[in-house]
């Protein structure tokens, strides 16, 4: 790939990472226009520019929830951050080899039928019954902060959103869209983490062989990131999540309509 396809992906990796249209499904489908197929590892090295994004808006928010730990005694958002990263966590460390090799999470068709059925759910959500309402990520009780880790498991499959299925299952389980928003992304911090470790430890050539690519890369990543994820906030706190609905159903219609005719 070019120079600036490297920086397209970036670009993509962050937009798509925070608002909830699937960044795996994005760039799967992108890798494979681009490169005629999809390269896991660079998306794996590449979530790390969107990892330092969300770290960055939300700095002031991780060293409140790091104070509580520490001086105030106050464990349970952390707890339930942590439950809430424990499935995913587990799935992608024990199938990472799979994922990686795997046709099924790399392909456009996969990509389709997920953006079509999650969108479906964020058109109709606000219609759907909810359970009683929660203040915000730290009122969760354990088998809530539990269930949306579930979600947050199911989103290794591209297409899904981990975004998208972490807020549609918040908003489910009690909680407001823009407060859903903000625990999803509190809780993805653990497993960006994870990837980014997993990604250090064991896939050092990569980096030395790719490191101007992936370093632009990251650096896209990063700036389209942290403006996604204030947009998102800030539109949550007024609009519900139905326009990415429709949104990824017509991206599905328009990935189905090319590969009919090719």
């Amino acid at each position: 790939m070019s120079f600036f396809d490297n920086i397209l992906l970036g670009l993509i990796q962050g937009l798509t990472e925070f608002i909830p249209i699937s960044s795996s499904g994005h760039l799967v489908v992108a890798q494979n226009f681009l490169a005629g197929a999809s390269n896991h590892l660079f998306l794996e090295w590449i979530n790390i520019g969107t990892m330092l994004a969300l770290v960055v808006y939300f700095w002031r928010r991780i060293i409140t929830i790091i104070v509580d730990i520490t001086k105030r005694r106050r464990y349970r958002l952390a707890r339930n951050i942590l439950l809430t990263s424990i499935p995913a966590g587990i799935v992608g460390y024990v199938a990472a080899d799979f994922i990686e090799r795997s046709d099924f999470f790399g392909s456009i068709i996969v990509v389709a039928a997920m953006l079509t059925v999650v969108g479906v759910i964020m058109i109709v959500l606000e219609r759907l019954p909810k359970a009683s309402a929660v203040k915000d990520g730290e009122a969760l009780t354990i088998p809530r902060a539990l269930l949306i880790g579930v979600a947050q498991m199911v989103a290794l499959i591209p297409g899904t959103s981990r975004s998208g299925s972490t807020i549609i299952t918040g908003r489910l389980l009690g909680l407001s869209a823009k407060n859903a928003a903000e625990y999803s992304f509190l809780a993805s911090l653990p497993i960006m983490a994870g990837v980014t470790a997993k990604v250090f430890l064991h896939d050092q050539s990569y980096l030395f062989e790719n490191f101007e690519v992936l370093l632009v890369g990251n650096i896209a990543a990063f700036i389209s990131g942290l403006l996604a994820v204030g947009f998102l906030m800030r539109y949550l706190s007024r609009h519900s999540l139905a326009v990415f609905g429709w949104y990824r159903i017509g991206l599905a219609t328009v990935i189905i309509g090319v590969l009919l005719v090719q």
